[in-house]
C-alpha cells in the first residue's frame, strides 16, 4: 500500500482535528438550540459549527492539492499551513463571540487592525491555495 506524503499526512491531521473540533461545536450548538426559548445557538456558535465542518472538508482539498502538487514538501506544507491556520484563527473567532454572546456580527463594529487582517486573510487563503494550485498544474498539467 502507498502511503501519502508527510506533508499531505500533515494536512490530513488537520483536517480530521477540524472535522472533531466541528463535532464538538455541533453538541454546544445543540445543547444551545435545546435550552433556549426560541430554539435556536446563538448566532456565532451557529456560524463556529458551520465554518469547522466546511472548513474540514476545504482542508481535505488542500490536502489532495498537497500530495499532487509540484513544490518541495516545505513549500506544500508552508502554503497549505497559511490557509488551514487562517481557517483556524476564523474557528476561533467565532466561537470567542459565541462564548461571550458580544454580538451577531462582528464587523457591525469592528475593533481596531480588523481591515488591516481581513486584508492579511485574503491574500493569505488565496495566495496560499494559489500556490498549491500552481503546483498541481505542473506536476498534472503540463
Amino acid at each position: 500500500m502507498r502511503s501519502v506524503g508527510t506533508d499531505t499526512a500533515i494536512v490530513l491531521l488537520l483536517a480530521g482535528l477540524i472535522f472533531l473540533v466541528a463535532l464538538g461545536l455541533g453538541v454546544w450548538k445543540y445543547r444551545q438550540m435545546v435550552r433556549s426559548e426560541e430554539h435556536l445557538a446563538h448566532p456565532y456558535v451557529d456560524i463556529a459549527h458551520r465554518a469547522a465542518l466546511l472548513y474540514s472538508f476545504a482542508t481535505l482539498l488542500i490536502a489532495v492539492f498537497v500530495e499532487l502538487s509540484a513544490w518541495p514538501p516545505v513549500v506544500d506544507l508552508v502554503a497549505a499551513g497559511i490557509v488551514v491556520g487562517f481557517f483556524v484563527m476564523a474557528i476561533a473567532t467565532y466561537v470567542y463571540h459565541g462564548w461571550r454572546r458580544d454580538t451577531d456580527n462582528q464587523l457591525r463594529r469592528p475593533v481596531r487592525g480588523t481591515t488591516a487582517f481581513m486584508a492579511v486573510l485574503i491574500a493569505g487563503e488565496i495566495g496560499g491555495f494559489a500556490v498549491l494550485l500552481i503546483g498541481f498544474v505542473q506536476t498534472q498539467l503540463l
